[in-house]
């Protein structure tokens, strides 16, 4: 009999053993809780969610809202139940917290083709299996992931900078080019004079911070993780604290020969030039006062922001160096990861890796070759990013419209180029899933 073992019942873990049960295996599924439980959760109930609303917007103009409306046509467990116990919420995916885990946790109990395991598992189990532990991993596993994904590709704390939209950023207000000269020009500089740079660091300084929780990064973290120090806590340091740090304009000189007061790095996210990660930017700024500080800077006063800036323990993995955009391990194809600890970030997209790897779980584990979705939809650019961002800076990234193939012709107006993206994902899987 084809089997494949699942580790972790969150919702990544559902959603992989629902994908793979209803493909023909037979699954066992381990979950440590209620028997082992987290500061995280409240019940021993599979899929629980954090709050009503965390499955956010069902929009055609969000990328969030696409992405629901690929799982959906891919069969989404998860999906499926949230719609089922759906609460009002505007344009947002809420659902009745207790039911809905209550309806996941039964279909999955009673699916004659999974088998429940409520222990710990403290090993990588033999054969095919998919691991979907989240940033919660116990210990023990996370030493075995360790031996399977080399250990300096396991991080244990997401210390990450904002990233923008390439084509909000004005390029007006700045220059290409690398400090020095030295290598490509892959930076976009966003130049600041002295009156700028005072105004940032002012409101950067007096700015609202997010209210720590259980788990993130403390002040006695921060003596240790220097190298993560958030912007915010280096400003206070000194008003030039920046000029001599993320902002030292040392190196550069703007088209005219001249070498600015102050200087933002606007570093490559991707290939295609359509992301920017803000070097050296890393905060714990609430998400409103990030888009009012850093938009205080000339080149970024319209930027749109794709992810912002966290700081926070989280278990996660190098997925450039160790997975591949089917969600399997590359040296070890016969393990699959999904969910947070591969960086995808948000409940929707740990969903969708699990769907993914379930998918492809079931695939190698019946001798058939294993999927990469197409780089238009919003699940295959989501993997793709995850398999091939640059190792040397990966982070963990959530569903945007920055990580798609650029339209081509390119579509003006915000809102049509959105509903023009989430036309061609969905046409694309249609035809895609048909084909196979």
């Amino acid at each position: 009999m084809t089997s494949v073992t699942v580790v972790g019942a969150g919702l990544a873990g559902s959603e992989a053993a629902w994908q793979l049960a209803q493909r023909g295996i037979q699954v066992r599924l381990y979950e440590m809780r209620p028997q082992v439980t987290t500061p995280a959760h409240e019940t021993g109930h599979f899929a629980e969610l954090v709050c009503s609303n965390s499955l956010g917007s069902v929009l055609e103009t969000s990328a969030g809202g696409v992405l629901k409306m690929e799982l959906e046509r891919l069969d989404s467990l998860i999906i499926r139940t949230a719609k089922e116990h759906r609460v009002p919420a505007g344009g947002a995916l809420a659902v009745d917290r207790e039911l809905f885990a209550q309806a996941v946790t039964e279909r999955l109990q009673n699916h004659p083709k999974i088998e429940i395991i409520n222990e710990e598992c403290t090993a990588i189990p033999e054969g095919v299996a998919v691991i979907a532990t989240g940033p919660l991993t116990s210990p023990r596993l996370t030493e075995a992931l360790k031996e399977i994904t080399r250990s300096e590709n396991l991080y244990f704390y997401d210390a990450a900078a904002p990233i923008v939209l390439g084509e909000s950023v004005d390029y007006d207000k700045g220059f290409w080019g690398a400090r020095y000269g030295k290598g490509t020009a892959d930076y976009f500089n966003c130049p600041l004079t002295k009156e700028e740079y005072e105004e940032f660091v002012e409101a950067l300084v007096t700015a609202e911070e997010a209210p720590l929780h259980e788990g993130d990064l403390g002040e006695e973290d921060l003596t240790v993780f220097e190298g993560c120090m958030p912007i915010e806590v280096m400003a206070r340091r000194g008003k030039d604290a920046l000029r001599y740090g993320p902002f030292k304009p040392v190196g550069l000189t703007d088209p005219e020969g001249k070498r600015p007061y102050a200087v933002l790095q606007l570093r490559l996210e991707n290939t295609e030039a359509t992301l920017f990660n803000l070097v050296g930017c890393q905060t714990r700024l609430k998400w409103g006062e990030q888009n009012r500080v850093f938009q205080l800077i000339p080149a970024l006063r319209s930027a749109e922001f794709v992810r912002y800036g966290v700081m926070h323990r989280n278990t996660f993995i190098n997925s450039p160096k160790v997975l591949n955009a089917s969600f399997q391990c590359k040296d070890e194809q016969r393990i699959f990861l999904a969910g947070q600890l591969t960086g995808v970030e948000g409940y929707v997209e740990s969903t969708a890796s699990g769907l993914l790897a379930g998918i492809n779980a079931a695939r190698f584990a019946l001798g058939q070759e294993v999927l990469a979705m197409p780089r238009e939809t919003m699940l295959g650019s989501l993997a793709h990013y995850i398999a091939a961002a640059d190792p040397g800076h990966f982070q963990p990234m959530n569903a945007n419209f920055g990580i798609l193939p650029v339209l081509d012709p390119p579509v003006r107006g915000k809102k049509d180029r959105k509903l023009a993206y989430a036309k061609r994902a969905l046409d694309t899987l249609e035809s895609f899933w048909t084909g196979l």
